[in-house]
């Protein structure tokens, strides 16, 4: 019998945490297939631990774990792809804004031979400007990887095992995990669906982690910034260097540019205060573009970690003892 495995993270999800058992029990009684719900706790400070405890008590399906500080939304998912142990892995977020009757469809793609199967969202109840900005960022990174990269494409996905392998054995940090499964090839499609407002609890995925996350998506899978600063550095000295033989030949040639307007004025403090303003801009960009390349192989030379444990429930620490390709390859 077929086996599916549900990856939750959790971040203070005390207050939707009660329904989120409910919904996800009732839909995986129409899955037709055997399940875990692998629910990781990233570092939360209410009583999100103690109920997920509490329902692995009542159904040892809900198997959780509990880092020892926050680590980051994508590290709550590794960490749950690295102990999935089923046939397919579907990835969900616990408010409820994608809604665990949907993996029904995700699995029907899964049966027809998809290996890769992300939701994307027609509709979202989410305010104006996040929306416009989540428009922007997908048009903008999807033009700059190297790959097609799928616009409105969240985390909600459905992973098969041998898609679940390869992720875990990538060795990068800074993980960009709606990135890295469309990296990682096989056969892929999408699903539409509506998503939905947050069913209890005040939002956990700030302006700064999602521009956080953005910022991996677009220095994890491309090295077009790299080039933008070089074509910025160029169009600056052109423009300098053409600036230079204009106020030359203005200074030559004052009488003929008399006639066009173009009388040499007696102070050029203002244009001079400009250009270096300008000039220390581009610099301080490029050097900015630099230093978030160099900072991310900085984290992957360090090697430390994604996630520490500090406490399970239903799942024993270390490599999952039935998983003997992973032991391989991580």
């Amino acid at each position: 019998m077929q086996k599916i495995s549900v990856i939750v993270p959790c971040f203070n999800e005390e207050a939707v945490l009660p329904r989120l058992f409910g919904r996800m029990s009732a839909a995986a009684a129409g899955w037709g297939a055997d399940c875990e719900i692998i629910c990781v706790d990233d570092g939360s400070r209410d009583g999100t631990w103690e109920l997920l405890k509490a329902q692995n008590q009542k159904d040892p399906r809900w198997r959780c774990l509990s880092f020892a500080r926050n680590f980051g939304h994508q590290a709550a998912v590794s960490a749950g792809l690295h102990y999935a142990t089923g046939d397919a892995a579907v990835i969900i977020d616990a408010d409820l804004q994608d809604p665990p009757e949907a993996i029904a469809q995700l699995l029907a793609k899964w049966r027809e031979g998809f290996e890769v199967v992300f939701a994307t969202r027609k509709k979202r109840a989410d305010p104006r400007l996040k929306r416009i900005l989540a428009w922007g960022f997908y048009r903008v990174i999807s033009g700059l990887a190297r790959f097609p990269m799928p616009a409105d494409a969240g985390d909600f996905c459905l992973l098969d095992k041998k898609v679940v392998v390869v992720i875990n054995a990538l060795p990068e940090r800074n993980r960009y995990l709606r990135g890295l499964r469309t990296w990682c090839g096989f056969r892929q499609t999408s699903m539409e669906f509506e998503r939905g407002e947050r069913a209890g609890g005040a939002p956990q995925y700030t302006f700064k982690k999602s521009f956080r996350l953005a910022m991996d998506g677009i220095f994890s899978f491309s090295t077009v910034p790299l080039r933008l600063a070089t074509w910025l550095g160029l169009a600056v000295s052109a423009g300098a260097f053409l600036g230079a033989v204009f106020t030359f030949c203005e200074k030559v040639f004052a009488e003929q540019f008399a006639k066009f307007g173009f009388t040499p004025g007696p102070h050029g403090i203002p244009t001079l205060v400009i250009s270096i303003l300008f000039l220390g801009g581009v610099q301080l960009i490029c050097l900015g573009i630099l230093g978030e390349y160099i900072a991310r192989i900085y984290d992957e030379v360090k090697g430390r970690p994604m996630w520490i444990l500090r406490d399970s429930a239903g799942i024993a620490p270390g490599l999952p003892p039935d998983k003997p390709e992973l032991r391989s390859l991580v």
